[in-house]
């Protein structure tokens, strides 16, 4: 079980920082393919590891696994709380806004023209 928005923070903030994995992995004294996989979220750091995380990116723990963190700073921020939501065949972990629990509440009540419809949109493959 991973936490997609932990993965995707590691992910964004480490571009955005134009850090590359062999940068990270060095100042956190582990490989590059074990922060790979932070980031691809095959395996989830530990306490410890999150906190040096945090702190190189300047972000709270909180911040880090729960928001949308970017170099600039975290968005969406005032817009919490979050909900925790899971990913069914993964059991992966995400933290959604109470805009997206109403998008996807509607979604699933949505008739099959309009979830075409809304996949269209949104640019999603299998529209």
């Amino acid at each position: 079980m991973s936490n997609i928005q932990l993965a995707a923070n590691l992910r964004r903030l480490r571009n955005d920082h134009n850090y590359t994995q062999m940068q990270i992995g060095r100042k956190l004294n582990i490989s590059r393919q074990a922060y790979s996989n932070y980031e691809t979220g095959k395996r989830i750091p530990d306490i410890d590891m999150l906190i040096r995380i945090a702190d190189i990116y300047h972000v709270t723990l909180e911040q880090l696994v729960s928001q949308t963190c970017t170099k600039d700073g975290v968005i969406n921020e005032i817009s919490g709380p979050y909900f925790t939501g899971m990913e069914i065949e993964s059991a992966d972990m995400i933290y959604l806004t109470r805009e997206e629990v109403e998008l996807l509440t509607h979604f699933r009540s949505a008739s099959e023209d309009d979830r075409k419809l809304t996949k269209k949109v949104l640019k999603m493959e299998g529209s």
